[in-house]
């Protein structure tokens, strides 16, 4: 009996709780509205556009719930960490980029960062 009602209580905390099964569905969702970001980015080729589809990616991600807030968080710091290193862009720009991020996963409007004249489609 004790063993029953241990799990009822445990049940009971769990499901109160951010909804755990929900997590891996978002976190998938959430990567692919980075990678849509990412090739929006991409095909619009559009200068000084980098921080808005940061911050788009970000925001579409983290909407998702905190799947998606923690896949975009673990892609945009992968992404600025290699960048800043690897490829040997400087720290104020993958600071910038971080802001943009940050941004974006708080919920914060990406228009913020959108270049005048960028195409609508975006």
């Amino acid at each position: 009996m004790k063993l029953f009602l241990a799990g009822i209580v445990l049940f009971l905390i769990v499901e109160t709780n951010a909804q755990w099964y929900n997590f891996p569905r978002e976190a998938f969702q959430g990567s692919r509205d980075m990678l849509r970001a990412y090739n929006d980015m991409r095909d619009a080729n559009w200068k000084n556009s980098d921080k808005y589809f940061h911050a788009r990616g970000n925001y579409d991600a983290a909407q998702r719930g905190a799947g998606g807030r923690w896949a975009a968080e673990v892609i945009s710091d992968g992404r600025e960490l290699w960048q800043g290193s690897v490829s040997g862009r400087g720290a104020e720009d993958t600071a910038a980029d971080q802001e943009a991020n940050r941004h974006g996963r708080n919920g914060g409007d990406p228009n913020k960062y959108r270049p005048e004249g960028l195409p609508e489609q975006y």
